[in-house]
């Protein structure tokens, strides 16, 4: 391993460059998408069900199944890995969003509205920071998802520690797949740790709760 990292050293932080950037983009378009809808299904309930059940149907597609429906459409590299990783981010970040958001004490949204807040400052000032705990859930949960997934991206030329797994795998060397999989596993557990630490820094203080993560 040793003689391996020696040889391929920039080469493989050239690799863990490309799976966090396909990563955390997908996250990144998951959060801005999943978190403002999530948001305004609270708002829309019949519609909730509907939109919430589509999202868990699509969540049921194998992997490679999602990465080659891209293929025609978007061709091979790190864009339709992207697209079909955020596709995936959705669901958790989605679900706690509308959780968390539906879960707020009406108390505290009818006092905010005695106060005269108007509804967007509702949302700002009291039920995203009420709900940021279950929220930062839903997206340290895709996060780590998302890094081990993106493995998966090497079959569709994108890139990433993938390339170093099913080297490994294709010329049975052990060293490849070492140097694909550890640092895949190291990734995860850092984003997931800095994502604990960002949490406990956003989250209002004085607010204790377990975040739910479904």
């Amino acid at each position: 391993m040793i003689q391996f990292l020696a040889n391929n050293g920039n080469e493989l932080l050239i690799k863990i460059w490309e799976h966090l950037y396909i990563s955390l983009i997908s996250v990144l378009l998951g959060v801005i998408i999943a978190v403002p809808l999530g948001i305004a299904l609270t708002r829309i309930p019949k519609a909730a069900g509907f939109i919430m059940g589509v999202v868990s149907i699509i969540q049921t597609f194998p992997s490679l199944a999602i990465l080659a429906f891209f293929i025609p459409i978007l061709g091979v590299g790190k864009v339709p890995a992207i697209v079909a990783l955020f596709v995936y981010s959705l669901l958790p970040i989605l679900r706690n969003t509308y959780t968390g958001v539906k879960g707020v004490n009406k108390n505290l949204l009818e006092a905010g509205r005695g106060m005269g807040m108007t509804s967007w400052e509702r949302i700002i000032h009291v039920e995203v920071p009420l709900a940021i705990p279950v929220i930062m859930a839903g997206i340290r949960l895709s996060t780590v998802y998302l890094i081990g997934w993106a493995t998966l991206a090497s079959f569709i030329g994108a890139g990433g520690l993938g390339d170093y797994i099913f080297n490994g795998l294709n010329l049975y060397r052990p060293d490849y797949i070492i140097a694909g999989a550890v640092p895949s596993t190291l990734l995860a557990l850092i984003v997931d740790f800095l994502l604990g630490r960002l949490e406990k820094r956003v989250t209002p203080k004085g607010i204790k709760t377990t975040p739910e993560v479904i």
